[in-house]
């Protein structure tokens, strides 16, 4: 019964050998995405 309690909250194999980026730098990378879109879509208005 502990064994499949224990196993539960483990990591994939598959996943675990993945370098997982911090979540910081995911929502860095999303402000640089719509950043750029919006640019993009306004830039006769800025420029």
């Amino acid at each position: 019964m502990e064994n499949k309690e224990e196993n539960k909250n483990q990591t994939p194999p598959k996943m675990a050998r993945l370098a997982w980026p911090k979540a910081k730098y995911g929502v860095y990378l999303a402000i640089v995405i719509i950043f750029l879109v919006l640019l993009v879509l306004y830039k006769d208005l800025i420029l």
